[in-house]
């Protein structure tokens, strides 16, 4: 525990989540558990659990102290003999120690020992990526970015030794960089990029057993199979999300699911499911206790704010403009400032909300409010301000408004 940083309760996640991998059930270990090992009160776990153990340290159980049933241990008295030879393994041992320590010294290209800090230097260039992407989004070069990422994650796997822990944590680190590249692609419409590194990004997922990662990879593909109007495929992705262990342990994962599942709904033109699964996606999330542990993309992005913005598209859709504007105005009021690409994305929805109830001088506005860089260089904000120039040029040709629009789409394309 003290080599690789485990309290008693970190110790018991991973082992519970070693024996959820074993059996498809998670285990039921917690502190109290671990410190019963630790004081000898249980000497054999069961069966899944011991191989759990094993999987996480990358040790025999007897190696970590404990006794099979029906065997005790047995420390005969030792020779004088027995502590010679004894004497001379220390000695023997401790020149092995010293002949090996000086072969691993930097330079030898001796493999080393790979370990959670190295794990933890990955996550910061991690929170970089995440907050590249709530800035710019769908850029070319985040999708590379994350892709290397992912593949140095990787690459650590092969530079040294690790338990089991460090490796789950690399391969799930490597998953994270793969579906950061796969949401900038599906955020700038290069589709079959995304999917590429979706088949990436699941299959490292499954070999770090990570529950959070395998749900943004499968709730991601929801959202991009939703964008390429497939809603049969949105919905059956979306459900391979909704469905995993940790929606039930966790009422936010849960909300953001049905939060997708509603917008999945909305193009599906299905009124009744879009109402009936956003208002359950606004129970779980007022269930959801601010004070739990979750990963960086998750509280980076998903509040009430993201609930709004889900619900203001899928309005938008089904042509409920009136409830879009009203999701679009609470949005924009809780975004957080690092948001950048969600305020710009939100700001056009509502210009295209409030241009449909015949609001032409508000609408154009609100549109002329968007940055220039997003309007040039986000693929998505760019399409729906083109939409909306065709939109408002068939509702008011040739008047002032129009002209005004004109003008100020010209000056993004030069500022650009």
């Amino acid at each position: 525990m003290n080599e690789h940083g485990y309290s008693s309760n970190s110790l018991a996640d991973a082992v519970n989540t070693a024996v959820e991998r074993l059996t498809g059930r998670t285990g039921g270990l917690d502190g109290s558990s671990i410190r019963s090992w630790k004081a000898g009160r249980v000497r054999w776990p069961k069966s899944a659990t011991r191989k759990a153990l094993e999987d996480v340290t990358g040790l025999h159980a007897t190696a970590l102290g404990f006794v099979p049933r029906g065997r005790t241990r047995c420390i005969p008295a030792a020779s004088q003999e027995d502590l010679d030879m004894n004497r001379r393994t220390l000695v023997g041992g401790i020149a092995a120690a010293a002949a090996a320590a000086a072969a691993a010294a930097p330079g030898t290209g001796a493999p080393r020992r790979i370990g959670m800090g190295d794990v933890d230097r990955l996550q910061q260039r991690f929170g970089e990526i995440i907050a590249s992407d709530h800035r710019h989004g769908g850029q070319l070069g985040i999708e590379q970015r994350a892709a290397a990422l992912a593949d140095e994650a990787l690459n650590l796997q092969n530079a040294g030794s690790a338990s089991q822990r460090v490796r789950s944590s690399l391969y799930a680190s490597a998953a994270a960089f793969r579906s950061s590249a796969m949401w900038a692609a599906i955020d700038g419409r290069r589709y079959g990029d995304a999917k590429t590194h979706m088949r990436e990004a699941q299959a490292l997922a499954e070999m770090s057993g990570d529950q959070a990662i395998k749900f943004r990879i499968w709730s991601h593909a929801g959202t991009m199979y939703r964008h390429m109007g497939r809603p049969a495929e949105a919905f059956a992705a979306n459900d391979v999300a909704r469905n995993l262990h940790i929606t039930r342990r966790d009422p936010l994962f849960a909300s953001l699911g049905l939060a997708r599942q509603a917008a999945i709904h909305g193009a599906s033109q299905d009124r009744t499911g879009t109402r009936r699964a956003f208002e359950q996606a606004q129970d779980a999330m007022l269930r959801a206790d601010p004070s739990d542990y979750r990963p960086v993309w998750m509280l980076a992005f998903y509040d009430q704010a993201e609930l709004d913005s889900l619900a203001l598209s899928a309005h938008l859709v089904l042509g409920d403009y009136p409830t879009a504007e009203f999701h679009a105005h609470r949005c924009l009021s809780a975004l957080r400032p690092h948001m950048v690409r969600s305020r710009a994305i939100t700001t056009t929805r509502l210009a295209h909300a409030q241009l449909a109830q015949g609001d032409v001088d508000a609408a154009t506005a609100t549109a002329m409010r968007v940055p220039a860089d997003a309007a040039t260089q986000h693929a998505r904000v760019a399409r729906m301000l083109q939409e909306f120039g065709a939109a408002l040029r068939a509702t008011a040709p040739g008047t002032t408004t129009m002209q005004t629009w004109t003008e100020h789409a010209a000056d993004w394309k030069m500022a650009a």
